[in-house]
């Protein structure tokens, strides 16, 4: 934007780093100081939970109705049944209503945590795009909707040119994906007002296209925004690592690996997330990113309770800061570490991957030669070892990794 964003919205989310690119930044920015505007992002029910790496568009979603707007979740139920192509290089396995009904619910307990949902003028809604893209008529599609889309414009788009560049199969299905997308805003536009789109930058295409539908098919005002692309200081993308997927449901991530996720952090990247993933007033965030030596880790710990907070209650958050302060500090073997239970003697390489310390065998075998794993706190130097029946056991992977083994 050429100034300063005049709408609480814009200026928070533009000194916090959420912003990437907006379309009509000028007259967004007057319509959202104008009164309340609902602005939705779509969510593909492909998992029952969603991972770290949706965690800013969670975020943006929350600060719109921090700001007195009305943010609206958009489930794919229907779009699921097609998977995006954005970015991809196969196409995606698809997954049968029952499976997209449980990831569903699963999805909206993560939002529960992060969202106020009701019915007043700010309230979150969460919607389903089955509810309308399973009654599509193909043929009243394709003269409504179809019409509007160039297909020489739809080759050019970065998401399907990777693909044909490639020389990798996109189906047409797939191809379809944009059309419905941009039928989801004009929908949305029409049904509930939705006059946003947000979403990664990776969306660009796909929201430009869907906010021009609303314009032609209805002579509407609507806009687009994404979000930029999160990545490490070191170069990975946010939400997956070597060791699998960093999930939101307590479930699938325990609040204490959550914590210890935030934590360890990089020193580089210190700053921004604190901007990005904690609602740390911005002077704080600048102090705390300008910190150094013992200090910096100080602050990385402030970074993973305000994070933790947000997901799992402050309760929680502190309780995983204090099992980290007793493990690393004094040594101790903490009762609220991640836990499993399973039979008793076990092999050493299979306790390792029910743990989830390690995805095979051979990656556990590998850090035991690398003494990486420990039992009780002792190193470990014979992978082949098989792990006596007793009580609890501590495993642990590195400095920072522990789980109770619990016989069972």
């Amino acid at each position: 934007m050429s100034s300063k964003p005049s709408s609480d919205f814009l200026a928070i989310a533009q000194e916090r780093g959420y912003v990437y690119q907006v379309t009509d930044a000028e007259a967004l920015d007057a319509r959202l100081k104008a009164g309340p505007v609902a602005g939705y992002i779509g969510f593909d029910a492909t998992a029952d939970s969603l991972h770290v790496g949706s965690l800013v568009q969670i975020m943006i979603l929350r600060l719109m109705q921090k700001t007195g707007h009305r943010p609206v979740v958009l489930m794919g139920g229907g779009t699921t049944k097609v998977g995006d192509p954005s970015f991809r290089d196969e196409a995606r396995p698809l997954l049968d209503d029952a499976q997209i009904e449980r990831n569903k619910a699963g999805i909206r307990r993560v939002f529960d945590s992060f969202l106020r949902f009701g019915e007043g003028p700010t309230d979150a809604v969460m919607l389903d795009n089955a509810e309308w893209l399973d009654r599509l008529l193909y043929i009243p599609f394709l003269r409504d909707v179809g019409r509007h889309f160039s297909v020489n414009r739809m080759l050019t788009l970065d998401s399907v040119k990777l693909r044909l560049d490639r020389e990798q199969n996109l189906s047409f299905l797939e191809f379809n994906y944009m059309l419905l997308q941009s039928y989801d805003f004009l929908e949305l536009s029409r049904r509930h007002g939705v006059a946003l789109q947000m979403g990664g930058s990776d969306q660009w295409g796909n929201i430009i296209m869907g906010a021009e539908l609303v314009r032609r098919a209805d002579q509407k005002d609507a806009f687009g925004l994404t979000t930029p692309l999160i990545t490490t200081a070191s170069g990975a993308k946010m939400g997956k690592t070597a060791s699998g997927a960093k999930w939101l449901s307590a479930e699938k991530f325990s609040p204490y690996d959550y914590w210890q996720f935030w934590r360890n952090t990089e020193d580089a990247d210190l700053g921004r997330f604190l901007g990005l993933f904690t609602e740390l007033p911005m002077d704080e965030v600048r102090r705390l990113a300008t910190l150094g030596g013992a200090e910096i880790n100080e602050a990385k710990k402030i970074l993973a309770t305000e994070a933790t907070a947000l997901l799992h209650g402050r309760a929680t958050a502190e309780e995983a800061a204090e099992t980290a302060r007793r493990t690393f500090e004094e040594g101790e073997a903490a009762e609220t570490l991640p836990s499993i239970t399973h039979a008793l003697p076990a092999p050493l390489l299979d306790l390792l991957v029910a743990a989830g310390l390690a995805t095979s065998k051979g990656e556990g075998r590998r850090a035991v030669a690398g003494g990486a794993i420990r039992i009780d706190d002792v190193p470990v130097t014979d992978a082949a070892i098989t792990l006596p029946a007793k009580e609890v056991t501590k495993l642990s992977f590195g400095r920072k990794r522990h789980v109770l083994v619990r016989a069972g």
